[in-house]
């Protein structure tokens, strides 16, 4: 059948199995191009061929092929159960590990290529359960219909290169359309997070989600209740990370499921008159995660995402509305923080990622007091103790967080942060800021004052670390009178 993108394989009809045998020449073309990308394929779907098991590269891997975007990480399935997939793939293998063998797959790794080996499954889920209770399938068309949408639900048969796709996944993926194989009704009953892979998946690889779809995950969103915390932040980090996050997060925010795993976001859609006029708050932090994106230097960054798209979600607790008709928003900053700490808990993120990401939700907004550049020095190394690790990823944030149309106060804020950014890299030049100690330790302080290990050892300290900020390095004399002189005012 042609098709309107000459790059991609016309679909396979289900019932044609002429179609099945007799690929296209693009098909053909594809399908070696998959292969030589993967040589791996054909050495170990000869050996399950001659333990008298088919094999075959299945969903994402064909997906990524077709679409020129193949990575190291393949996906198989068999008709060989996972005890016969260990004894082939355990000589062959340079590692081989178990831990998802639960759920009928075995991971390896081979050369370069980490590789997943899958039963063919039918699932059947709970209702009220977090978990699938697997079932094994006995046919290829059976672990097909059961995947999640219909890109995603192509197969090669190994080595004869026999391509299936019994549900129009190569037309989806040429239309850039995601759809489920049955019904989406069925689809998210099954497993609701398939919901969060839709807007997943829109936002990694910019495609339309089918009306039907949609409509399902309106209907649907409360599902998502019943799947574990860890599972909504993994495919929350998928989504935050892919080229077009702010895709996939309105898709979550429209169909009502962000409400359920991250209202904050949609709380942001404050409501607005015509006597308060403020910035539109939800669509001022979608553009301000795009520019933390522009950003990046290395890659997708998760903290940096995550501040973006946090920074202001304390805004709704904070407003208020002004005699003079303006709005207020004080301390956004500091509750905001808190509100990403207790959210990010919730959803199990790391105490490390968890400190690092509220950290730069309660900086975000301290560079509008530099103003015209009147800051000491002392306060712009309190700036950077402060920062302390996150000091380039609070540079990308607090220059993402201007978005206004004004481009006189867009250049005059860059033009600031410019400044402070000179001044910063001066005083690191001079007395390596980011890594301020007090002129004299904690040893030093005991034996200048003659006291024992306390809490006075630890007050004196924080005192000196005060006039280290305050003053900058002192020389050793005048930093031990500065130390007896307050001494002497403690009583």
């Amino acid at each position: 059948m042609p098709n309107a993108n000459n790059d991609i394989p016309a679909p396979q009809s289900e019932r044609s199995a002429q179609s099945t045998n007799a690929l296209s020449q693009v098909q053909r073309r594809a399908v070696s191009e998959l292969l030589r990308v993967s040589p791996v394929a054909d050495d170990l779907a000869r050996r399950f061929q001659e333990a008298g098991f088919t094999l075959a590269l299945v969903g994402g891997s064909v997906r990524d092929a077709l679409l020129g975007r193949l990575g190291n990480d393949l996906d198989f399935t068999t008709d060989a159960r996972p005890e016969d997939v260990l004894k082939i793939v355990r000589p062959w293998a340079d590692a081989v590990w178990e831990v998802g063998i639960a759920f009928g797959t075995v991971g390896c790794k081979k050369s370069s290529f980490d590789i997943e080996v899958t039963t063919y499954r039918s699932e059947a889920y709970d209702r009220t359960s977090r978990k699938p209770e697997v079932s094994y399938g006995d046919s290829i068309e059976e672990d097909l219909v059961r995947r999640d949408f219909t890109v995603n639900a192509m197969a090669v048969f190994l080595p004869q290169k026999e391509f299936i796709d019994p549900h129009g996944g190569l037309e989806d993926l040429a239309a850039r359309v995601l759809r489920t194989p049955g019904t989406p009704q069925d689809s998210f009953s099954d497993d609701p997070l398939r919901m969060m892979r839709a807007a997943r998946f829109a936002a990694q690889l910019d495609f339309e989600v089918a009306p039907d779809v949609v409509a399902a995950m309106k209907a649907m969103a409360g599902r998502i209740e019943i799947v574990s915390a860890e599972r909504v932040r993994d495919e929350l980090n998928k989504l935050i990370l892919a080229p077009h996050p702010r895709k996939g997060l309105r898709l979550l925010v429209d169909s009502g499921i962000a409400e359920r795993v991250l209202p904050e976001l949609p709380a942001l859609r404050l409501e607005r008159d015509e006597h308060h006029r403020h910035k539109d708050v939800y669509e001022h932090t979608l553009t301000v995660l795009e520019q933390a994106i522009d950003l990046e230097e290395d890659g997708p960054d998760l903290v940096l995402r995550l501040a973006a798209l946090l920074h202001d979600i304390g805004k709704p607790r904070t407003r208020r509305f002004e005699n003079d008709g303006r709005v207020s928003f004080h301390h956004h900053e500091v509750v905001g923080a808190k509100m990403t700490k207790k959210r990010m808990t919730a959803l199990k993120y790391s105490n490390d990622l968890v400190k690092d990401v509220s950290r730069l939700v309660e900086l975000h907004l301290r560079f509008h007091g530099y103003g015209t550049g009147e800051w000491t020095d002392s306060a712009v190394r309190r700036y950077v103790r402060d920062a302390g690790p996150q000091l380039t990823r609070l540079h990308k944030l607090t220059r993402s967080d201007c978005t206004t149309r004004n481009k006189r106060k867009a250049n005059a804020l860059s033009r600031a942060y410019d400044g402070l950014e000179e001044r910063i890299a001066r005083l690191q030049e001079q007395e390596e800021l980011e890594a301020i100690r007090p002129d004299l330790d904690g040893n030093e302080i005991m034996q200048i004052l003659d006291i024992a290990p306390g809490p006075a050892v630890g007050k004196a300290y924080k005192q000196m670390l005060e006039i280290r900020l305050e003053h900058g390095p002192m020389e050793r004399e005048d930093a031990i009178a500065a130390l007896k002189e307050w001494w002497a005012t403690q009583g």
